[in-house]
């Protein structure tokens, strides 16, 4: 991962976060923090990826940077942007591009097969499931939430209708399973 020298990769990916939405989407940059500090409380349960896990959740929505909307589909645009000119991690674009079940979006966009092609998911289940935890637990404005309400929030903003409220419905059933997966996890990691 090409990052700035003296820094870890957690740093670099605050940095290019901050950078590409901190002045132009001030409520993206806003909750791409609270799910990065969500990821921070994880540490425990994905163990030695806490890193890769912080640093996906502080970048999954770096390609709604306008510069970057290039597709108009935030998980490619941003996986692209990180390995085409940051050279970063596969396992970090992979997770960036693939985050919240973005196969289901894609499919409403007619791009699965380019994000599939491009993207293939992780194999890591928990390491998936971790990051739709952090961001389906995360408001738009950064703060804590359930999954339930982050859904309905979602069709709320999108319309029931739209490309998005349609995905997200269709996408519920998943995220909630893919929550609760973690919420197990991290009950099995707290000290007895």
């Amino acid at each position: 991962m090409s990052r700035l020298t003296g820094t870890t990769d957690v740093e670099w990916a605050w940095q290019i976060a901050e950078a590409e939405l901190g002045q132009s989407l001030p409520r993206r940059w806003s909750h791409s923090q609270g799910v990065a500090r969500a990821a921070g409380s994880l540490a425990k349960v994905v163990n030695d990826d806490a890193d890769l896990l912080t640093s996906a959740a502080v970048l999954h929505d770096v390609g709604y940077a306008p510069r970057l909307a290039l597709t108009g589909f935030h998980p490619l645009d941003g996986a692209r942007f990180l390995r085409d000119v940051h050279n970063a991690d596969d396992r970090l674009v992979r997770l960036v591009a693939n985050h919240s079940f973005a196969l289901l979006e894609a499919e409403e966009r007619r791009l699965r097969r380019v994000l599939e092609a491009e993207f293939p998911l992780l194999e890591d289940q928990l390491l998936v499931d971790a990051l739709v935890w952090c961001d389906m637990t995360t408001t738009p404005d950064g703060e804590c939430t359930i999954a339930e309400d982050r859904v309905a929030e979602i069709v709320g903003r999108y319309g029931e209708d739209s490309l998005v409220g349609r995905f997200i419905r269709r996408a519920s059933p998943e995220i909630l399973a893919a929550v609760s997966r973690v919420e197990e996890a991290r009950a099995a990691a707290q000290p007895r």
